[in-house]
């Protein structure tokens, strides 16, 4: 995940659409045989409890941080549930971004040209990443970038992009610590907001530090910030949808 600079506010917020019936209807209009076959594993109900959903934690090391601009480098996933994190199952890979590697991105993550001099481009590991994500709920820290990143990746190589329901931890964060009684008693004390990146948020909940800037690794933080996240601000009998997006 690259450095986002200074904490953004909390995203605004947005319509949510009922994803089961949005991802069955997807279903029947995509295309690509592998997006269908994605679409077609559903999503569980919005009032699933926290305790019975299959989340899988993602995260990209992108060239840069505009969608439109910039490409995906590699690729780190974690299927989970609140009560365990399965890391045997666990994905990482590094591709083709079709994009300049510029040296900013290139000290954030530490992926070399010739690193990739013989990547896979997205489309031949395509498959194998929407079967890892298929019916699961993905847990992302900042969804700017996970879900746009793929839709426009997407809409390059198929001509047809992708939609699926998000958990995100950072905006869970921005919950408690973006709310207007929480800017007001900054801006009273005169001290700087609370930081809610992937790395300060994990030490607000005595998680160990993890090496930051690899997408396996922050994929498995991202993991265990929600199981963290859970157990001491919400419930294991909380409906799903209240968390995703």
């Amino acid at each position: 995940m690259l450095y986002l600079g200074p904490d953004r506010k909390s995203p605004q917020a947005v319509s949510t659409p009922d994803w089961p019936s949005h991802l069955a209807d997807l279903a029947t209009r995509a295309k690509d045989p592998r997006l269908q076959r994605f679409y077609q594993a559903g999503a569980i109900s919005a009032d699933t409890p926290l305790a019975e959903v299959p989340f899988v934690a993602l995260d990209f090391e992108t060239t840069g941080l505009d969608s439109a601009k910039h490409g995906i480098i590699s690729i780190g996933l974690v299927p989970f549930s609140l009560q365990r994190i399965r890391c045997s199952e666990a994905q990482h890979w590094l591709i083709n971004p079709r994009k300049h590697l510029e040296e900013e991105s290139i000290i954030v993550h530490g992926i070399t040209h010739s690193d990739i001099s013989n990547a896979p481009d997205l489309d031949s590991i395509l498959a194998d990443l929407l079967d890892a994500l298929a019916g699961r709920i993905v847990v992302v820290h900042y969804r700017q970038i996970e879900r746009p990143f793929l839709d426009t990746a997407l809409k390059a190589r198929l001509g047809e992009g992708i939609e699926f329901p998000v958990v995100d931890t950072l905006e869970l964060e921005a919950r408690l610590h973006r709310n207007r009684q929480a800017i007001f008693i900054d801006k009273l004390l005169r001290r700087p907001h609370t930081s809610i990146r992937l790395a300060d948020s994990r030490t607000r909940y005595h998680l160990p530090y993890y090496q930051q800037h690899h997408a396996l690794t922050d994929a498995l933080a991202t993991a265990e910030l929600l199981q963290a996240q859970v157990a001491h601000r919400f419930s294991p009998d909380t409906p799903i949808g209240e968390l995703w997006v």
